[in-house]
C-alpha cells in the first residue's frame, strides 16, 4: 500500500512538473494557439477513427471469448470503452486492472483466465508496435527493401513463439523468477492453441495498430512538419511511454518525452516538438474522453445472451 501511494504521489509530481515547465518554457497559449487553425471536419474525422480503433480492441477481446460473450458486443464495447479510459488517466497504468474485474462481472470469466489473456493481447502490441517501428527506422536509414525484409523478419517471430510455446512453457516453468518471468509465463499459457485463433487475434491487433498509428501520424503532422519516418517513430514511441514503471497522471509528461525523443533526432526543433506532442496527447485523451461518453448508451450488465 505505502509503495502503491509513493508510485501515485510521484505519477502527481511528474503531472504538475510538467504542467509548470510547459509554462514557464513556452506558455499553454502558445501551445495550444494551433488547434485555432485546425479544419473542424479533419479533427472530426480523425476522431471518428480513432473511436473505429476502440471497436476494433473490442472486437478482438469479443472474438477472442466468443463462446462465453454470445453476441453481446455492445457489452463488450462497453467494457472496452471503460478500461481505455480508466488506462489512459489512471497514473501508473492502474487502469489495466479494470479488464479482470469488468470481465468477471460482465461476462464471469475468473481473473485467473482473463489476466494471462491480457498479458497475450499485450504482448501482441508490442510485437505490431515493434514491427511498425522497425519499419520507420529500417525506411530511414537503409532504406525500403531492407526494411520491409526485417520487418517480415521479426512478424515471423510471434507464429515460431506459439509453435514452440509448450516447450517454451516446459523450460520455463522451474526457471521462472520474479514477477516478469511469471508474467511471461502464463501469456505462453493464454496463448491460443488453435491456429486459427491466432490468427484471427494477430489480425485484430493488426488492424486496430494500423489504424491508429495512420490516424495519430495525420493528426501530429498537423502541428508540425517533419519527415514521414520522424513522425511514426514519435507517435510509436509515445506510445510505447505507457510501459514505463513510473508516468505522470494521464501520462503527462512521459508521453510528451517519448514523442519529443524520437523526433528531435530529425532535425525538429525542441519548440515544435513540444508543441506537437502535447497537442497529439491532448487529441489522444480527447479521444478518451469521447469514447468515455458513449458508455451511457451501452448496457451495463449481461442480460441477453
Amino acid at each position: 500500500m505505502l509503495r502503491l501511494r509513493a508510485r501515485t504521489l510521484v505519477s502527481i509530481a511528474i503531472f504538475l512538473a510538467f504542467v509548470g515547465l510547459v509554462e514557464v518554457f513556452h506558455g499553454w497559449g502558445g501551445i495550444l494557439a494551433p488547434w485555432r487553425d485546425l479544419s473542424p471536419l479533419a479533427l472530426l474525422v480523425a476522431t471518428l477513427l480513432t473511436l473505429l480503433t476502440y471497436v476494433l480492441r473490442a472486437w478482438r477481446v469479443y472474438d477472442f471469448y466468443r463462446s462465453v460473450m454470445g453476441g453481446r458486443f455492445p457489452v463488450c464495447l462497453r467494457l472496452t470503452l471503460i478500461h481505455n479510459l480508466l488506462n489512459n488517466l489512471l497514473p501508473m497504468r492502474a487502469g489495466e486492472l479494470s479488464f479482470p474485474v469488468l470481465m468477471a462481472r460482465y461476462f464471469q470469466v475468473p481473473a485467473v483466465h482473463s489476466v494471462p489473456v491480457l498479458l497475450w493481447f499485450r504482448l501482441m502490441d508490442l510485437h505490431v508496435l515493434a514491427a511498425f517501428g522497425l519499419a520507420a527506422v529500417g525506411t530511414w536509414l537503409v532504406g525500403w527493401p531492407a526494411a520491409l525484409a526485417a520487418t517480415v523478419l521479426w512478424l515471423s517471430g510471434l507464429p515460431l513463439v506459439r509453435r514452440a510455446s509448450p516447450l517454451l512453457r516446459h523450460w520455463l516453468a522451474p526457471r521462472v523468477r520474479g514477477r516478469w518471468g511469471e508474467w511471461v509465463l502464463r501469456a505462453l499459457e493464454a496463448l491460443p492453441s488453435s491456429p486459427r485463433d491466432f490468427w484471427r487475434a494477430w489480425a485484430w491487433t493488426a488492424l486496430n495498430w494500423s489504424v491508429k498509428l495512420a490516424v495519430f501520424v495525420w493528426v501530429l503532422a498537423l502541428f508540425l512538419e517533419a519527415p514521414a519516418a520522424a513522425l511514426w517513430l514519435a507517435v510509436i514511441a509515445g506510445d510505447l511511454t505507457s510501459v514505463l514503471p513510473v508516468h505522470g497522471v494521464g501520462g503527462a509528461g512521459t508521453y510528451e518525452a517519448g514523442v519529443m525523443a524520437a523526433l528531435l533526432p530529425f532535425g525538429v526543433s525542441v519548440e515544435q516538438a513540444l508543441v506537437g506532442a502535447v497537442n497529439l496527447h491532448l487529441f489522444l485523451l480527447g479521444s478518451t474522453l469521447a469514447g468515455g461518453l458513449l458508455l451511457p448508451w451501452l448496457p451495463a450488465a449481461n442480460k441477453e445472451k
